[in-house]
Order: C-alpha cells, then sequence, then structure tokens
C-alpha cells in the first residue's frame, strides 16, 4: 500500500481523493468523532453560499475518494511502528502497512460537563459552539456568552465583542481574571461574572446556566473556550517533533520530521478551518505522490 491515512476529516478525505486520483493505493482510518461531525451549518466555506452542514460534507467527500478508488475504513489506528522501508498501522480490523503515513488526526475540544445525548443536541441546535471564526457573523447581536474565564476565554470574549454589545466571560471552575486583564474586559464592555458554573439547561432557543453562588445567566449562545489538544500520539510514538508539545512539526510540503511520515489539517500548527486543512491535505497528497515518485526512480535527476 502506497498510504495509510489517519483521520477521515477534511484534510484527510481531500488528501485522499487526490491520492486516489494520482493512482496510488491509499486507506483512510477513522473513528468517526472529528470536529466537522459537529458543525450544524458553515456559512464561510467557499462555494455554499447558503451554508454547508459539516457530516453532509463529510459525506460527499467519502464518496468522492471513494470513487476514485480509496478504501475508508471505520475504527482506529491504536499504533504506529517503522518496520524496514514502510510502516505498520495497527487498527481493531488488523495492521496495515503502508510505504507513508499522513496523520490528519485534529484536536480535541475541551467539553463542558455534559452528557454527551445533550451536549451534541444543544450543538446541532446552535446553543453551544466551538468555532467563533466560523458562524460569530451569525450571532450578531445576540446575547452571548464565553465559557472560560481564563486569559484564553477573555481573548474569544474579546474577538466576539464586535458582533455584539453583549458578551458575557463565565467561569467554570472558578478562575480569576489578573488585574490587568480585568481592565481589558471591562475597557471592552464584556461582562465578566466570577462564580463557577453549576449547571447547563438549553430551553427553548436558549442557554440557562446556574451558578454556584445561586445566580442564572440567559444566554443566545455559549462558546465554549476551554481549550483543546492535539492527537499527537501515534506521531510521538515514531519520533516526530512537535510545536510546543501541541501540533507536529511540518515543513512546506506537510512533511515531519520522521521521513515517510506526514501532516495535515488541525493536526498542523495554524487556524482550525475546513478550507485550510483541506489545503494542507491537497498540499500533503501532492508530496507524497511526489516522494514516491522520487524513491522510486521516476523523475529527472535533481
Amino acid at each position: 500500500m502506497d498510504c495509510v491515512i489517519v483521520g477521515g476529516g477534511a484534510a484527510g478525505l481531500t488528501a485522499a481523493i487526490y491520492l486516489a486520483r494520482f493512482r496510488r493505493r491509499v486507506v483512510v482510518v477513522d473513528k468517526g468523532d472529528g470536529r466537522l461531525r459537529m458543525i450544524p451549518r458553515s456559512h464561510n466555506h467557499a462555494g455554499f453560499p447558503q451554508g454547508v452542514v459539516g457530516i453532509e460534507l463529510l459525506g460527499n467527500m467519502a464518496r468522492q475518494a471513494e470513487q476514485y478508488g480509496a478504501v475508508l475504513r471505520n475504527g482506529e489506528v491504536t499504533g504506529l511502528s517503522r518496520k524496514g522501508k514502510s510502516f505498520v498501522a495497527e487498527t481493531e480490523a488488523g495492521p496495515l502497512r503502508a510505504r507513508t503515513v499522513l496523520l490528519a488526526t485534529g484536536v480535541v475540544n475541551h467539553r463542558p460537563p455534559l452528557p454527551e445525548d445533550i451536549h451534541d443536541d444543544a450543538v446541532r441546535r446552535g446553543l453551544l459552539r466551538y468555532c467563533p471564526i466560523c458562524d460569530a457573523f451569525e450571532q450578531i447581536g445576540k446575547r452571548i456568552g464565553v465559557l472560560g474565564g481564563d486569559r484564553h476565554g477573555l481573548a474569544e470574549a474579546l474577538f466576539l465583542r464586535s458582533y455584539s454589545p453583549d458578551v458575557t466571560l463565565i467561569s467554570l471552575t472558578g478562575e480569576t481574571l489578573t488585574e490587568d486583564e480585568q481592565t481589558e474586559a471591562d475597557i471592552a464592555g464584556v461582562t465578566v461574572i466570577p462564580a463557577a458554573v453549576s449547571g447547563f439547561d438549553f430551553p427553548d432557543e436558549t442557554v440557562v446556566l446556574t451558578l454556584a453562588d445561586g445566580g442564572q445567566v440567559t444566554l443566545d449562545t455559549l462558546y465554549v473556550g476551554l481549550g483543546s489538544h492535539t492527537r499527537s500520539d501515534l506521531g510521538l510514538g515514531v519520533g516526530t517533533d512537535l510545536v510546543g508539545d501541541q501540533c507536529f512539526v511540518t515543513d512546506e510540503h506537510q512533511r515531519t520530521t520522521v521521513e515517510g511520515i506526514y501532516a495535515a489539517g488541525d493536526a498542523v500548527q495554524g487556524l482550525d478551518q475546513i478550507s485550510v486543512a483541506m489545503g494542507t491535505g491537497a498540499r500533503a497528497a501532492v508530496a507524497i505522490h511526489n516522494d514516491l515518485r522520487k524513491s522510486d526512480g521516476q523523475t529527472l535527476e535533481d
């Protein structure tokens, strides 16, 4: 096999389409919990003036990849190792051996303490959100909350302030801002509630937060500003370098610091956006194809 792609999000599926059209043997392994699946409708993805639903975009991309011969498998890659000049990806259905590996593993948002069904329903209804770059435009003038009482949460609240005069920063665990950070919030007109959130409710089309001091806050939408972490374990297992213990270090062609291992999408430092993920996926696929051609003596001498 020419390539195993770990992750079937925007980056992984774009790479699969390109590689399949390069007539490469490629398998995509995806466990089905990528962030694109959570997007109820994106309005900033070019070419979709009416917006596009995340899971529908994924479905179209998957069908397109399969149309050209890519193999898509549901499951998880649990281990990755080098065997001679190739790599072995361990999966629940057995090992996959390939000459190259593309890590399109993405990142995981840190979620509020909610049952999965309640969380997913709130996201589907647009009451709980994770990406102000993606959908803040649709929240113009609404009562917006940001869950996360530290500097990261404040930065998100300040970003959202240009969309609404009613932005509230709410702590999950009782974090407090520094004096300078509180001054920044005051200047921007961001309301800061230091009392920790003790309960979440999503009645009708609103978000109602119960506070530890007995108070309540009612919002139209709540952005979760609790941070995220990159799925980098597989790469670390074969020695890839990371930026700040998070994202994969890559060159301009999405090559990691380990020959034969590439990375694309949100697992690479940059904007966590669909279009960016697709771009890095395409760039990785071209590099993989050309590197394999060079290895096989199918390119001109330098």
